[in-house]
């Protein structure tokens, strides 16, 4: 059985910073991965936020070819990210991750394996050809976007830190050790 919430805490949802919201879900996920819930079993919702802060963190810190690398271009991946950007609106975002997925869909096999086996830093001349500033350029913010999708998606809840860890517990039938 699916755990069918997304869930947040009161303090994430009382902050001033949107970001906070989605940092909570990306704890909740990664608390329910150390409890050995399967992904199947997290709220599909909950892990496209997870991975869209994931592709805005790779992006925010080293361009999309940082992304590229560090996600080793995973199919699966790149499909749930375009998902995800559909499906919170980010119409420019969704744009630019096209177009810049194709710049890799065009390289060859042997040339990205070769990226994704090097090194990210140094002379690169293919991580200098999948960069790009318009991401850093792009007047559509992916923090508020994902946000306001966590906040009026149907089956978000907020609650206390308390609350969270009796409805896991619930969930996965034993106690959480807290740290």
């Amino acid at each position: 059985m699916e755990f069918g919430k997304i869930v947040v805490s009161e303090n994430a949802m009382n902050s001033e910073n949107p970001h906070e919201v989605i940092l909570s879900n990306i704890s909740i996920v990664n608390l329910m991965r150390e409890e050995k819930v399967d992904d199947d079993l997290i709220h599909e919702d909950a892990l496209m936020s997870y991975y869209l802060d994931y592709y805005w963190t790779q992006l925010s810190e080293g361009n999309f070819a940082q992304f590229v690398h560090k996600s080793g271009w995973d199919k699966e991946l790149n499909e749930l990210i375009e998902e995800g950007l559909a499906l919170i609106g980010a119409e420019k975002h969704l744009e630019l991750f096209q177009q810049q997925s194709k710049k890799v869909k065009l390289m060859s096999s042997v040339k990205l394996s070769k990226f994704l086996k090097g090194k990210l830093d140094g002379v690169n001349p293919v991580r200098d050809s999948l960069n790009t500033d318009a991401f850093f350029e792009l007047d559509e913010n992916l923090i508020i976007l994902n946000a306001d999708f966590l906040k009026s998606h149907p089956y978000f809840q907020v609650l206390t830190v308390d609350e969270i860890f009796g409805v896991l517990e619930e969930f996965i039938g034993r106690e959480i050790k807290k740290s």
